[in-house]
C-alpha cells in the first residue's frame, strides 16, 4: 500500500542528501478545488504528490499506463466510485475495489473537498468542524468507506507488481485524513496528475 508517512520519510531523507532510497511497498468534479490545482500547491506538497504519483506509475509499467487508467476512470460518470462493477480497466491496467460507493457518500466527500479548497496541506483533518450534525454525517461516511481498498495491477505481470491504497491515510478518534492519491485519482483532473509527474523535486 502506498503510505503517506513513507513518502514523507523519503522527502526527509532527500533533504538530508541520502542517495539510496527504498520503499517497503509501495474523477472529474464540477467544483474547482484548490487541492486539485497543482500550480497553487506549496513546494513541499508538490514534492509529496510527485513522489506518490511516481511510485504508483512505476509499479504498473510507467506514466503512460497510469494516465491511460485515469482517463478510463474519467469515463465513468458522475464519479467512478459509484460504478457498480467495482472495477475499471484500460488496455494495460485495471483498478478494482471491494464495495460500491453510493451517491450520498460521494456527495459528503465532495462537500469536504470544497470546504477545504483553500487548504495547502493534503493531510487536513476532515473531522475538524464545530458543526455537530455535519461531524456526525462525516463519521458515518468514514465508517462506511474505511473498509474499502483499491488494488491497481497491470494487465501484464511483467509490467510491475501494482499498488494498493485506501480512502483514508490516517484514522484515529480525532484525526482523519484523506489519502492524496485517492483524491487525485477520483476527484482531480488528468492534467493534475500530468503536472505532478513532471514536477522536479
Amino acid at each position: 500500500m502506498i503510505c503517506l508517512r513513507e513518502i514523507k520519510l523519503i522527502l526527509r531523507l532527500r533533504n538530508q542528501k541520502y542517495n539510496n532510497i527504498y520503499i517497503i511497498h509501495l474523477a472529474d468534479s464540477n467544483k474547482e478545488k484548490l487541492m486539485c490545482n497543482f500550480n497553487k500547491q506549496t513546494s513541499d506538497t508538490k514534492a509529496l504528490i510527485h513522489l506518490l504519483m511516481t511510485k504508483a506509475s512505476q509499479s504498473i509499467g510507467g506514466t503512460n499506463f497510469f494516465l491511460a487508467l485515469i482517463e478510463a476512470m474519467k469515463t465513468k460518470r458522475p464519479n467512478p466510485l459509484m460504478y457498480k462493477e467495482k472495477q475499471i480497466s484500460s488496455n494495460n491496467t485495471i483498478i478494482k475495489w471491494n464495495k460500491v460507493v453510493f451517491k450520498d457518500k460521494v456527495d459528503v466527500l465532495e462537500s469536504i473537498l470544497l470546504e477545504h479548497k483553500s487548504s495547502e496541506d493534503p493531510k487536513f483533518n476532515i473531522l475538524q468542524t464545530d458543526n455537530i450534525k455535519k461531524k456526525k454525517v462525516i463519521l458515518n461516511m468514514i465508517k462506511a468507506l474505511a473498509p474499502i481498498e483499491f488494488i491497481v495491477t497491470p494487465q501484464n505481470p511483467n509490467d510491475g507488481a501494482g499498488f494498493n491504497f485506501k480512502i483514508f491515510d490516517v484514522i484515529d478518534e480525532t484525526n482523519v485524513n484523506l489519502n492524496p492519491l485517492f483524491v487525485a485519482l477520483f476527484f482531480c483532473s488528468t492534467e493534475f496528475t500530468k503536472k505532478a509527474l513532471k514536477y522536479e523535486v
